[in-house]
């Protein structure tokens, strides 16, 4: 069964769905295929999506907090924890500026405690 794929991209959401980091008639940004990402979710974040993963495809240019910013639109409980995740992006951890590139495989990480 083929996963399905979140579109993000500028022509299906409002101007103000990306916020501060508004892509909305960015020059090119028509021209630009979007970027498709998988978002692995662990811990806390994946107990809140009831999701391991998910295919997004997300404008040009997207770093990975402005996927968290689309994330937080389609998961709102993920606030309770957008304070404290890490990034880890193709395995590796990476700041919220990172840019996402086509394949991106981005983990959302929250604190993970035990004892």
């Amino acid at each position: 069964m083929e996963k399905e794929t979140q579109d993000f991209s500028a022509e299906n959401c409002p101007g103000e769905f990306f916020g501060e980091h508004n892509l909305v008639g960015v020059a090119g940004m028509n021209s630009e295929p979007s970027v498709k990402i998988e978002v692995l979710f662990f811990a806390k974040a994946r107990e809140i999506t009831g999701l391991p993963d998910i295919s997004l495809q997300v404008p040009p240019s997207s770093s990975a907090g402005d996927c968290l910013k689309i994330l937080l639109t389609k998961f709102p409980r993920l606030e309770e924890i957008c304070n404290s995740i890490v990034f880890a992006l193709n395995e590796e951890y990476a700041p919220d500026s990172i840019i996402l590139k086509n394949g991106d495989e981005l983990a959302i990480i929250p604190p993970i405690s035990g004892g």
